[in-house]
């Protein structure tokens, strides 16, 4: 069965969104393991996150979230107007399956109808799998990212 896509943003209320992300979240806390296991205080960190412009996008396959993205338009004096993806994951299961490829080709296509000039990420030094994937999509490295923890 094909991929299809649903998007959850803004508001995630609803029993049908709630449903949704209890589904998504264990593919999300593949990547994000910090992320709370437990379905009301997910839903609560992601009702944060789209209150403050986030989306979820979900690739789905006969109900099953296959993988998630997490997005966000930015605009700054860099780039212009840029979807940034926070969180880009495919189910460990179905990962080499084109759940990552279908994810980039609806956030390409979803930046272009918003008048985006580029699509960005950022992605940890450890993960070199999903490097080889995002050189593979045409993602180039355009700068070094500096961070300095406040905590």
């Amino acid at each position: 069965m094909p991929l299809s896509f649903l998007c959850l943003m803004d508001d995630a209320d609803g029993m049908d969104a709630r449903r949704w992300l209890s589904r998504a979240k264990a593919v999300h806390r593949q990547l994000r393991d910090q992320l709370p296991p437990e379905n009301d205080a997910y839903r609560e960190t992601l009702e944060r996150i789209f209150a403050n412009g986030g989306h979820l996008c979900l690739a789905v396959e006969d109900s099953a979230v296959r993988g998630l993205a997490l997005w966000r338009v930015l605009e700054n004096t860099q780039e212009g107007r840029r979807l940034y993806v926070d969180d880009l994951v495919a189910d460990a299961a179905h990962r080499s399956q084109g759940v990552g490829k279908a994810l980039i080709g609806w956030l390409e296509n979803r930046a272009r109808l918003l008048s985006c000039a580029a699509l960005a990420l950022d992605s940890g030094v450890q993960r070199g799998d999903a490097h080889r994937f995002y050189f593979r999509e045409g993602f180039v490295i355009p700068s070094f990212g500096f961070r300095k923890n406040l905590s």
